[in-house]
This record gives structure tokens, C-alpha cells and sequence, in this order.
């Protein structure tokens, strides 16, 4: 064999090449074939019969009828005795924030700023981000509550594979007016404030804060459009400044609306979105409708809500408020429905119930089901629409050709047993790589 140090240049280069065109295209021919019993077409929010996924790498290259004869040298998962959907989307998390039932928000938070290290925030979001991967949550929108920019930095070590969570769409800290959403704080040390939020001081200062965050890498711009308990707002003016400035640089903008007054504001000055929304009246959601504003509608299931009154030690016998706020919640997502806002999933649950930080997520699905909503709109909801309103509805929330290979398996009928299905996920795989597996006795 002639020594490769004897080589001329171009020898060289030439054999180099030929080396890595032969190991990359032998490290994407290995195609993997799905078999599903049932597949979630979220597009067009129908389930198909005995469908195959055929994936390359990463990446879903096909899907067709079961008939079709599959190909004997490529990986088979037989998950016919399943349903198949596409990785599920949490569109409203804060992995880096989290708090007991029974202590107060503004405390809390001002502990962990003073009190808990970056270091220590970030490995404890580490864990809570994994646990969405295990109920078939493979993509989350983190909204704030997280430093200053400890969820870009989560993201990035998703992506770059040096631990393991769902894919991250960062906001940064959120935009918001004096005090932030951290109330109580006396005047000298406000400056708390500034290492969780970003305090916008004017039109022009809330051009610079979205150029901040451009700066920064994030995925999306997340807005206090009120701050209660704490009563200021950001203005009109300061929000549309903020949302034409983030739309030049081709980001969408969220906001955070507890008011009526607040939610129409936000909307008439632009925003993409509007999250919680509880007070919500039915002329803000006919505006949104016209101009296409989604709504994430966080809201709790009641068993989630009774457990949380005993986690905080209410009087188990005064609980009547549980009904009220299940009424109120009932009532605003259906006039949505019926003024015909698209509804995007999530779940912004960070109270400590007991149970993983995923586990928890999944309390939504029930809430959405209480509230009255269909099985498939759930479905679409924390797939699709979720995707569409983050402009990649050809990426992540969809089973077709040309999307990333996020696939969700669960045992049960999604139709006439929603919650007790959509809770058993016997496979998760994100971007090709086998998460869970959990078939006919075995376990990966």
C-alpha cells in the first residue's frame, strides 16, 4: 500500500473526499420504516389507517398505505397495535422557574435570583426539560422566567446534543413595564428585577430591547402587556414599537394578558399571539379572529386544581372557588371556538404537584378535554396549529415528507377514550433517534 505521506496534494484531497462521501451516504442509507395502525394526519386533523413512515436520518421521507411493499434492508418498528402522531408541542412553558403550591410568586422569585446560582437554575431545568421527552412533548415554547437568557442557553445544548430535552423555542426575559411581573419589591432593590426581566422604558427603549434580544438568539419575543398584581402596563405605543421592530427582524411576539383592556391593546397594536387571555372579552376575540391572533389558553383540570388546594393548605372545605374558575375557563375557550380564534396548546404549569415537569404539561390535554373541546381539535391544537403560529408547520407538529422525524405512539382510542390514550405513550422518537420504546413488554 503506498504511504499517504507520499501522496501528492491533490492525491490526497481526492481520497479524503472520496472517504467522506462514502461514510456520510452509508451513515443516511439506513432508512427506518414505522408501521402504524392509526396515523394523526394533524393538516387535516383526521386519523388514517395502516400507514407507513418511512424516515431517512432525522428526517420523514415518505408516508404511504400499508399495502405498499416495504423494503427489507431498512429498520422496521412495528407500532401497528398503535396510534402515531407527530411530536406534541407545550406552546407556553418556563422550565427554569419553578415553585411550591404553597409559597408566593413574587418570594419565590426574588429567592432565586438573590439565593440560587445561574449554574444551579440551569441543572435544575435540565432535568424538568428531559421529562417532557417521556410524554411525547418533543418541542416546548419557553416564555421567561428564565434569567437572563438561560433558556437560549438551554436550547443550544438541546440542539448540540450535550443533553437531552425537547426542542426549545426561546423567548429571553419577557418585555415588560416598571416592576415586571415581581411585585412588592421595595425601591432600592428593584434592580432584582432587571436579572428576569427586561423593564422597557419608552417607544425608543423598546426598539433596543427587542435588538437585545435579537442579539441574543432568541426564537420569539414574549410581552407583559399588564403586569398584575402590580399595575403598570405597557402602553400602546411601546408595544406596536415592539412588534414592528421584532417583525423586521422576521420574530413573532407574544403577550402575556390577564385584562381585557391589556388583551386589546396588545392586539390592536400587532401582536401574533395573546397567552391566558382569562378575562377576555367576546369583542377582543372577534378582533383577534379577524386579525389572526392565536390564543394560548393556560388553564388546569380539576383534579390538577384540587390537588394544587391541597398542596397550598386551603381549607379543603371552602373549594367551591375550583368550580368557578373551571366555569370561567370553560366559558372562555368555547366563546374562542365560537368566534373562531385558532387555539394553540399550553400548558404553563411550574408549581411543584409531585410529579415530572412533563407529566405535569400533560395536564392540559384534560383541562382542554373538561372544557369541551374535541379529541382531534386537542390534538391539532399541540401540533399543527402550535407549529403554524411558530412558522414551521413543514418541520415539527406534522407526519409528511420533508419533516423532522418527531414521532409519538399511544396505546388506546384516541376518540372515545381521549385522556386515559393521550396519558399512555409506549413510544417517543425525536429527530430519528429512539427516545422510549415500551412495546409488548419491552423497554428502551
Amino acid at each position: 500500500m503506498k504511504n499517504i505521506f507520499t501522496m501528492s496534494r491533490d492525491k490526497f484531497s481526492f481520497l479524503m473526499l472520496t472517504l467522506f462521501f462514502s461514510s456520510h451516504f452509508i451513515a443516511q442509507g439506513q432508512i427506518t420504516y414505522i408501521k402504524a395502525g392509526l396515523l394523526y394526519d394533524s393538516e387535516n386533523n383526521v386519523l388514517v389507517e395502516n400507514q407507513i413512515v418511512e424516515i431517512d436520518s432525522n428526517e420523514i421521507v415518505d408516508i404511504y398505505d400499508a399495502g405498499n411493499k416495504i423494503a427489507q434492508t431498512g429498520n422496521i418498528i412495528d407500532l401497528s397495535a398503535y396510534t402515531v402522531l407527530p411530536g406534541l408541542i407545550d406552546g407556553h412553558t418556563h422550565v427554569l422557574f419553578s415553585q411550591s403550591a404553597d409559597v408566593d410568586f413574587a418570594e419565590h422569585a426574588v429567592v432565586t435570583l438573590a439565593m440560587e446560582s445561574e449554574a444551579l437554575r440551569t441543572l435544575r431545568g435540565v432535568k424538568r426539560a428531559r421529562s417532557y421527552l417521556d410524554v411525547g412533548i418533543t418541542s416546548i415554547k419557553d416564555l421567561g422566567n428564565s434569567g437572563l437568557f438561560l433558556d437560549v442557553a438551554l436550547r443550544d445544548a438541546i440542539h448540540e446534543g450535550t443533553i437531552e430535552g425537547p426542542r426549545v423555542f426561546a423567548s429571553g426575559p419577557i418585555l415588560a413595564s416598571s416592576g415586571g411581573q415581581i411585585y412588592g419589591v421595595s425601591p432600592k432593590h428593584q434592580n432584582l428585577i432587571d436579572e428576569e426581566y427586561r423593564i422597557v422604558r419608552g417607544v425608543e427603549d423598546a426598539k433596543v430591547a427587542v435588538q437585545e434580544h435579537v442579539n441574543q438568539g432568541v426564537d420569539l419575543i414574549k410581552i407583559c402587556a399588564d403586569n398584575l398584581p402590580n399595575k403598570t402596563m405597557l402602553t400602546k405605543a411601546e408595544i406596536t414599537a415592539i412588534v414592528k421592530t421584532a417583525h423586521t427582524y422576521g420574530l413573532k411576539v407574544t403577550a402575556h394578558a390577564v385584562t381585557d383592556e391589556s388583551a386589546r391593546n396588545a392586539v390592536e397594536a400587532g401582536v401574533d399571539g395573546i397567552e391566558h387571555g382569562f378575562n377576555i372579552s367576546d369583542l377582543t376575540l372577534e378582533l383577534m379572529a379577524d386579525k389572526n391572533v392565536f390564543l394560548v389558553p393556560t388553564e388546569n383540570s380539576k383534579d390538577y386544581m384540587v390537588l394544587y388546594s391541597t398542596l397550598a393548605g386551603y381549607d379543603q372545605d371552602s373549594n367551591e372557588w375550583i368550580d368557578r374558575y373551571r366555569n370561567a375557563m370553560t366559558d372562555r375557550l368555547q366563546r374562542a371556538i365560537e368566534k373562531g380564534v385558532t387555539i394553540v396548546a399550553g400548558s404553563d404549569n411550574y408549581t411543584e404537584i409531585n410529579r415530572s415537569r412533563g407529566s405535569s404539561s400533560v395536564d392540559m390535554f384534560k383541562a382542554y378535554y373538561e372544557s369541551g373541546m374535541s379529541p382531534l381539535d386537542i390534538l391539532q391544537s399541540a401540533t399543527y396549529l402550535s407549529a403554524k403560529n411558530l412558522g414551521k408547520q413543514d418541520e415539527i407538529g406534522v407526519l409528511k415528507s420533508g419533516a423532522k422525524a418527531d414521532i409519538v405512539a399511544v396505546k388506546g382510542n384516541l376518540v372515545t377514550a381521549f385522556i386515559p390514550t393521550i396519558t399512555q405513550v409506549v413510544f417517543v422518537m425525536k429527530e430519528g433517534q429512539v427516545i422510549k420504546k415500551t412495546i409488548e413488554g419491552t423497554k428502551q
